[in-house]
């Protein structure tokens, strides 16, 4: 399996000849609900894969399914989406479109099956998606949740080789973490015993203004989390890749 690591959220996910794109922000900035002034994304370089089999998407908002993005990429390339993002893709012309509950799984093309699990929680009442993937060929398994909420499901399952999910935190003032590293990505460890874990969500090449960057802050580093991993006797590796790396793992 090779990962590439597009910023953001944003993966290739190389499973043989299979390439899966991932929660794709590609190109143009990124905001929220036309809400410039508040927070915008901008990207200071555009990666897009060459060849893109399916793309996965956990979430409907715009860090995720990004509607610039979407717009680009061929609308007959198969989408497995939370319910939300389902929506999204739908409105834009997408016509090969698989939606997710939590629990239910889907294979393609008989090589990689696909789990949804509950992921991170979007007002008071919708829980996205997180998803594990396996590669049937080979029994390689990923698990994939871009906010740092690990449902309790995991607890009980089977090991991952891989996870990608933040390992720092990021909070605002009075509502606390937006994104849940450090300790929660060290739970999620400790129940599935990967091999590797690699960070997402934070850094790369991605700068942001608007209100809410007054108020954001970070908390933890890679290095604050390798120190955790080790005072738990985790032999977890935590792999640091730079965006448009092409790691094999």
């Amino acid at each position: 399996m090779y990962l590439t690591w597009l910023d953001s959220n944003s993966w290739l996910i190389s499973i043989k000849e299979i390439n899966i794109l991932l929660d794709p922000w590609l190109v143009d900035n990124l905001i929220f609900g036309n809400l410039e002034w508040l927070i915008k994304g901008k990207k200071e370089n555009s990666i897009i894969p060459e060849k893109i089999d399916l793309i996965l998407l956990s979430q409907g908002l715009e860090d995720h399914a990004h509607p610039p993005t979407l717009k680009i990429l061929d609308k007959n390339i198969p989408v497995v989406a939370s319910p939300n993002a389902s929506k999204v893709v739908k409105n834009l012309g997408f016509t090969n479109i698989k939606t997710l509950k939590h629990g239910e799984s889907f294979r393609f093309l008989d090589q990689i099956e696909i789990k949804a699990l509950p992921g991170s929680p979007v007002g008071p009442t919708l829980v996205e998606n997180g998803y594990i993937l396996q590669d049937l060929t080979n029994n390689q398994t990923l698990y994939y949740e871009p906010h740092g909420y690990h449902s309790h499901p995991l607890k009980n399952g089977d090991s991952v080789n891989i996870i990608i999910t933040p390992i720092v935190n990021l909070t605002l003032p009075l509502l606390g973490a937006v994104i849940k590293g450090q300790k929660s990505a060290l739970q999620a460890c400790q129940w599935l015993k990967p091999d590797v874990i690699l960070p997402t969500a934070t850094g790369g090449n991605v700068m942001f203004e608007g209100l809410l960057t007054n108020f954001l802050k970070e908390q933890g580093t890679v290095e604050d989390f390798r120190k955790l991993l080790t005072e738990n006797n985790l032999k977890t590796q935590v792999l640091n890749p730079q965006v448009g790396e092409k790691i094999e793992v």
